[in-house]
């Protein structure tokens, strides 16, 4: 049969088929199949899957083939990438469905990035980091060596790590490169703050002092204390300094005339820790953009309204335990929000606008409301706190806690570091990560403590791979 003629015979063929109902379109595919020899079945075999597929993603309108997106779990969708460049490229673009898995990683999302196919980027970069952290292969280590006797002080900003010695010396050290930007001499420092004009000391003199970078030049001297300055803070707006002591007191100076406006007192122990922090929050007591001072001791925590009005009384002192069986450990986070420290018990965190305790990580709960369980681990210290992740240590291992499923979810071996009952002799580094990894935060200063060989021992952040 000639082209043009099988052309007008299957048209009309094609007519009468499509006539037929479906019954008689079965019985005559079976009749034309029981007359095909080997050539036409393979054909046929060939063919009828391809001809049985429809491509559902590329078939639906763009919004309801994202509503079904959203219910696969990512590594399910990054399966399915690999179908087509068609499904790829729909599923890369559905920025609701990566945007959900970072979070769920505990990233976080700056709504303000509008390109479809960053969020996928970003996700596959996120899961990278946190298989990084589950296999305990996210960190690595360096030494600063410069100091010649015990380190006792450390204080970390912006890439810059203070560390104060008993050779009567501090350093500033750029974490970074290891290299040391300045080196003055001191006294011995038990408690060291900076900024990039002056570094703050408190001594085991018994006095603070506030001495020039540039010059190494002392530009204050604070006496006052009868006990070893444990820690200090200021704040330049409001030209205040305060110090917490062994002699149980909390002294609020004049930064720039170095003169003593007011001894604040009550504690009954050693005075290791003092924050300076602008509130955010409204209570009964204080209103957002006042300023708050925290001093803590080995069991209370005692809170003071700061500000133009120097003679100042104790607004409250928050304590775990009535009859003090239960010590608190030198290490205080306070972000003008919540307070939180931690205990021989675990992890408390208190509501600065209640004074209630929201949270407790600890085999006794005091109170059936609280919410974070008792991790593996016991007598693990808190060096940093946010919204998602702590940062956790004991006398073996550096760990990070996941605060939204109470578990601990990696870890890093530490060396036999030199042991501080005031906190001072290690710190946390960089903190922004703690509320979300982003992709960006994660670099940097993890954790740094002074050795028994006077060296410094840092945690850093790895690379991405």
């Amino acid at each position: 049969m000639e082209r043009k003629d099988f052309e007008t015979w299957l048209d009309n063929i094609s007519v009468t088929f499509l006539s037929l109902t479906d019954l008689q379109k079965n019985e005559t595919l079976d009749h034309l199949i029981s007359l095909s020899g080997a050539v036409q079945l393979r054909h046929l075999s060939n063919n009828l899957e391809t001809l049985l597929k429809r491509d559902f993603l590329k078939l639906l309108p763009l919004e309801l083939s994202f509503y079904l997106l959203k219910w696969l779990d990512p590594q399910t969708l990054l399966t399915c990438c690999l179908v087509s460049k068609q499904w790829n490229k729909v599923i890369s673009a559905c920025t609701e469905v990566w945007q959900t898995a970072c979070k769920n990683l505990g990233w976080q999302i700056d709504d303000s990035v509008q390109d479809a196919l960053h969020w996928k980027k970003v996700y596959l970069k996120a899961i990278l980091r946190m298989k990084q952290l589950e296999d305990h292969e996210a960190f690595e280590t360096s030494s600063l060596i410069g100091h010649s006797a015990r380190v006792y002080a450390l204080y970390y900003k912006d890439g810059l790590l203070c560390t104060g010695s008993d050779d009567l010396s501090a350093k500033l050290w750029d974490v970074s490169t290891g290299q040391c930007v300045y080196g003055i001499q001191t006294h011995t420092c038990a408690a060291v703050k900076f900024d990039e004009q002056k570094l703050v000391t408190g001594s085991f003199d018994n006095t603070v002092a506030c001495w020039e970078w540039s010059s190494g030049a002392r530009t204050q001297h604070f006496r006052g204390h009868t006990g070893a300055v444990f820690s200090v803070d200021y704040n330049d707006e409001l030209d205040i300094l305060v110090s917490g002591s062994a002699d149980f007191t909390v002294k609020v100076w004049a930064l720039s005339a170095g003169t003593c406006l007011n001894t604040l007192t009550g504690h009954t122990e050693w005075v290791t820790k003092v924050v300076l922090q602008k509130c955010k929050v409204k209570s009964l007591l204080h209103s957002p953009g006042d300023y708050i001072l925290l001093s803590a001791d080995k069991y209370e925590i005692k809170i003071w309204p700061i500000g133009r009005e120097i003679n100042c009384k104790c607004l409250k002192t928050l304590s775990v335990s009535e009859d003090r069986s239960i010590c608190l450990q030198p290490r205080l986070h306070f972000d003008g929000k919540y307070i939180v420290c931690s205990s021989a018990l675990g992890l408390y965190q208190w509501d600065f606008a209640s004074y209630d305790i929201l949270r407790f990580d600890g085999c006794l709960a005091p109170s059936p409301n609280l919410v974070i369980k008792t991790p593996e681990i016991a007598n693990l210290a808190l060096l940093g706190f946010g919204d998602i992740f702590a940062l956790l240590f004991d006398n073996r291992y550096l760990y990070i806690m996941d605060l939204r499923t109470e578990s601990l979810i990696s870890r890093w071996p530490l060396p036999e570091y030199r042991k501080s009952k005031r906190g001072s002799s290690f710190l946390a580094g960089e903190a922004s990560w703690l509320n979300g990894l982003d992709g960006h935060n994660d670099t940097g200063l993890v954790f740094a403590t002074s050795m028994p060989d006077h060296s410094i021992h840092l945690v850093l952040w790895k690379e991405h791979g």
